[in-house]
């Protein structure tokens, strides 16, 4: 099953970024924004992107751009989007503050389809990432009425849903590397620059 016509890529781009201070997905790396690394990595395997985010910056890279159905939702709110707009069962949902992430790493995600689960999410170092997932669009009445009850927490909505973990390797957890703050940024630049 891994017929890219099949498959949406959905980046979530539309957090506030309170911690960094500036829009994480436009932050650069090797003179590449974070955004086109999660674009590079979803392009082989998906026959379509969407962005959700509210910035009108986002539509200089070609893609559909949408908008949170519910504002300063979060996660929960951005991947309601996305599922509530693809016109796919299969999505693979990516955060754009991961410049590590790879092909490779989202094929496993893939490879790990079955007929029961709703959501396949990477886990790395023990811990689950939500953010680095492949979704159904069934989901999205699950994250429909968790917006309606005012649920925020993305972990909360991802466990009422059938879930499974696809487990990297030690030497693939830098590839889900998130950046949240200037230093983590800082860290990055400095390991991975050239």
């Amino acid at each position: 099953m891994n017929d890219k016509r099949t498959i949406t890529g959905i980046i979530l781009a539309g957090g506030k970024s309170s911690r960094m201070g500036t829009d994480k997905g436009f932050l650069k790396l090797n003179n590449k924004s974070f955004v086109e690394y999660s674009i590079k990595a979803l392009k082989p395997l998906v026959s379509d992107i969407l962005i959700v985010s509210d910035h009108i910056a986002y539509d200089s890279f070609g893609y559909k751009r949408i908008k949170d159905v519910v504002k300063d939702a979060g996660p929960v709110a951005g991947i309601y989007s996305g599922l509530e707009t693809t016109e796919s069962e299969y999505n693979l949902v990516l955060s754009c503050d991961i410049p590590l992430i790879n092909t490779s790493i989202l094929e496993k995600l893939i490879d790990a389809i079955d007929y029961t689960s709703e959501i396949i999410q990477i886990e790395a170092n023990g811990k689950t990432m939500p953010l680095i997932a492949f979704y159904r669009k069934a989901c999205k009445e699950k994250f429909y009425n968790a917006l309606q009850n005012d649920e925020r927490r993305l972990r909360v909505v991802v466990n009422q849903c059938k879930t499974k973990n696809v487990l990297l390797n030690a030497n693939e957890y830098d590839t889900t590397m998130n950046v949240n703050t200037k230093e983590e940024l800082k860290t990055i630049i400095n390991e991975y620059n050239g």
